[in-house]
């Protein structure tokens, strides 16, 4: 009689126990794969890029967005960051709460911001998940 009951208790067991390995197993898999699209314009309209380009000629003040889609980073944070001539100019941290997700970060022009840029996505340990180059010219 004890045998039957150990061995049924003891398959229960091993079942309850998987799911939460193979989570465990897919979590650092899905962070691996993780990537950004990323896209340059002018505007966002319902969560949409507007104005999409890879050269600018903008008055100073004008707004630049650059819009991504990010998969396989649900619950994290990434970074998107400017950046003219290779260095950092500005960043922006966002939350990531399901994958695949989009969302976009902004620079505004100035004067002396004519050039090429370059509009990075990390992740939260600084991976590079994506990103697009594109060129500014300031009007008077």
């Amino acid at each position: 009689m004890r045998k039957s009951i150990l061995l049924p208790l003891a398959a229960a067991l091993c079942l309850l126990a998987l799911p939460a390995h193979a989570q465990k197993a897919t979590a650092p898999q899905e962070a691996a794969t993780a990537s950004a699209e990323v896209k340059i314009g002018l505007g966002i309209e319902k969560t949409e890029l507007t104005g999409a380009a890879d050269s600018f000629q903008v008055a100073v003040g004008t707004k630049i967005y650059a819009w991504t889609k990010v998969s396989g980073a649900a619950d994290s944070k990434i970074t998107i960051a400017f950046l003219k001539d290779d260095k950092e100019i500005s960043k922006q941290e966002l939350s990531v709460p399901r994958s695949p997700y989009r969302t976009n970060a902004y620079r505004t022009f100035r004067a002396a911001d004519a050039g090429t840029w370059t509009a990075s996505v990390r992740s939260a340990d600084g991976k590079e998940l994506g990103k697009a180059t594109f060129k500014v010219e300031i009007t008077k």
